[in-house]
């Protein structure tokens, strides 16, 4: 196993470098004068040609890209213009806000689309599988900016029953002590159950944006790989020996039906670390997605090149996670690779 890690994290250094690469010639792309942009309106032409210098953005591409890789190298994204500050530093803040809203939208997304389908399947016709396609289409149809900014003016603005779209935590409310950067774990850890309650409360409304917008594909997934499995032989046979209905669906169905659930799960949770950019900006989430939308907006190109490269180095440490519990679920697959 150690050595199909290995191997697997050999294979995502060409991504890595492309990534950087692509990354760096798309800022420079990007519309806009950062120069002119943090001199001010009022700045003379040789006030915005000091500060071009001072930001490197004089020499030409392949020295820009020469010197970015370097840095790199030494671990440094560079410093944002806006705040001031070092870019590894404001993602290593934000970044838990942003996968403490992903990972909750996600088991909220789990825990209800993995049963609908399964009971979808098993009760093929029936009205919770009709359910379950209703529920399916509303998911696909559904952008997950639409989703979120309804559910602020319906639950916030016309019942008054959701707090204000502000951020992680009422204004009223400390933040927990850090320890992990999650408030939700952090409070219950420090056995803070105002700020835990405070904390679940802001994370209803953009969570159950996204959860709505996974649902779909883990619901769809789920009822196709179970009707394909139980319309297999083998379940034709496990029938025919007695066996109860629970030991039929949960032991042997789903078990072989899990494969492409854990694959659909894993390109969900990409996709919702991409729509992390738009809910974060609906509710005002200070996760890395409002900074680089933020940082695009000022042609700040460090927030946005940073970025862009931690959400790479996660979707390849997803996928190596993914590789391995199929080799856990699987053991055709360990023997196989």
């Amino acid at each position: 196993m150690l050595g199909r890690i290995l191997a697997r994290l050999g294979t995502a250094i060409p991504s890595v470098v492309g990534v950087v690469a692509v990354t760096f010639l798309l800022t420079r792309l990007l519309p806009g004068d950062p120069a002119a942009y943090f001199a001010g309106q009022a700045a003379t032409p040789q006030a915005v040609a000091e500060i071009r210098t001072k930001l490197g953005l004089d020499r030409s591409l392949p020295e820009q890209f020469a010197f970015y890789v370097r840095d790199l190298a030494r671990g440094d994204l560079g410093t944002s213009l806006s705040t001031g500050q070092p870019v590894v530093k404001e993602i290593t803040t934000r970044l838990p806000a942003s996968a403490e809203l992903t990972l909750v939208a996600l088991i909220v997304s789990a825990l209800i689309a993995i049963p609908l389908g399964v009971l979808a399947a098993v009760k093929q016709g029936s009205w919770i599988d009709h359910l379950c396609r209703v529920v399916t289409t509303a998911g696909v149809s559904l952008p997950v900016f639409f989703t979120g900014l309804l559910f602020a003016y319906i639950f916030y603005y016309l019942l008054q029953i959701a707090p204000a779209p502000t951020g992680r935590l009422d204004i009223f409310l400390s933040p927990p002590r850090h320890i992990t950067g999650f408030y939700l774990i952090d409070s219950a850890l420090t056995g803070d159950g105002a700020v835990f309650l405070g904390a679940l409360r802001q994370l209803a409304l953009p969570a159950s944006a996204m959860a709505i917008f996974s649902l779909a594909p883990l619901a769809r997934m789920t009822r196709g790989s179970m009707l394909a499995v139980l319309g297999s032989d083998f379940m034709r046979t496990a029938r025919a020996s007695g066996l109860s209905p629970g030991t039929i669906v949960f032991t042997y169905a789903f078990r072989n039906a899990v494969l492409p659930v854990i694959t659909t799960l894993g390109m969900v949770f990409s996709f919702l670390l991409g729509a992390n950019v738009l809910v974060e900006t609906v509710f005002a989430w200070p996760g890395i997605g409002l900074y680089a939308v933020n940082a695009l907006i000022t042609s700040d190109y460090a927030p946005v090149q940073g970025f862009v490269l931690t959400m790479a180095v996660l979707y390849i440490v997803l996928n190596l996670v993914i590789d391995i519990l199929y080799g856990l679920v699987d053991p055709r697959v360990r023997l196989g690779s």
